[in-house]
């Protein structure tokens, strides 16, 4: 069997030339799932998700304003308020009335913003490493986020995890073989830090996520209120978002399905051939993702 079909388009949305990449699968009314990708990545770290999946389901991976391929204004004002707005554009020009999300790292909070204004659109929840619980956060992510732009060296502690040495070591914390690390992963995450603007706008994300922290309560609300088929994949030596943010999820949705792996932040780098097969047989068991 071959590779999936990919399409890689861009939809005007405000003024934001959003880059995403479209898998077709070979059945009509396949589950679609829409992959929402974490900080220092963009759509590219789905590459391998949807080689193998792409032929079975539609995976929809779009690029944030700032991240990726993606291009915004000079003048766009980066929050996670912001992204979702893009987000919610982008999937409402796309036509998606029904899919599963998932949600990694900067995905969970853009995604639950999204879940919050369209509860109708959700039919499932894969979090991989995306937190919405306060115990998900690990001593050096509460001292991170709780950075502000008047605090002496703040911006230059963020600059710190814009550099090469931060992005390699985002992917290499935690995992205990770090030879199976395909280099290119961080140093095109890299390629796109490195573009005119994009530091800018990381700072000021970087600064803005603890309104994301703040939003904790409403999220886990949302969560009982609606109950959705959660499955959790989670590196459990994420150096951010430990395994009790992965637990957390439990006390709200019990009959979640948790997996915790033995490695760090970017799960689908190193244990790919164990989560894909979680993945299909969860979007197999959702309800139908045509309207």
């Amino acid at each position: 069997m071959g590779l999936p079909v990919v399409h890689h388009d861009r939809v005007d949305i405000d003024g934001v030339e959003v880059f995403y990449r479209e898998s077709v699968p070979v059945r009509a009314g396949a589950p679609t799932l829409l992959l929402l990708h974490g900080f220092p990545s963009g759509s590219h770290q789905f590459r391998r998700l949807t080689d193998a999946l792409g032929d079975r389901y539609r995976l929809i991976a779009p690029d944030y304003p700032g991240f990726g391929n993606t291009t915004a204004p000079a003048d766009f004002r980066y929050s996670f308020d912001r992204l979702a707005d893009i987000v919610e554009g982008f999937v409402g020009q796309l036509g998606l009335r029904r899919f599963a999300m998932y949600l990694f790292d900067f995905g969970a909070p853009i995604g639950f913003r999204i879940a919050e204004r369209h509860p109708e659109w959700i039919t499932g929840l894969v979090v991989q490493n995306g937190n919405a619980y306060e115990a998900g956060l690990s001593d050096g992510a509460r001292e991170f986020t709780a950075l502000r732009p008047e605090d002496e060296g703040a911006e230059e502690t963020i600059r710190g995890l814009l550099t090469l040495d931060g992005t390699r070591g985002q992917y290499e914390t935690g995992v205990a073989d770090t030879t199976v690390l395909s280099p290119e992963s961080w140093l095109l995450d890299q390629y796109f830090l490195e573009l005119p603007g994009r530091r800018a706008a990381q700072i000021a994300l970087a600064f803005d996520y603890k309104t994301n922290i703040l939003r904790y309560p409403a999220w886990q609300a949302w969560l009982r209120e609606h109950t959705p088929p959660t499955l959790l994949a989670w590196g459990a030596n994420d150096p951010f978002f430990p395994a009790p943010g992965a637990h957390a999820y439990l006390a709200d949705l019990p009959d979640a399905e948790l997996h915790l792996f033995d490695t760090g932040h970017f799960v689908l780098e190193t244990h790919l051939a164990e989560v894909a097969p979680l993945i299909a047989g969860f979007l197999d068991r959702l309800p139908s993702s045509m309207p």
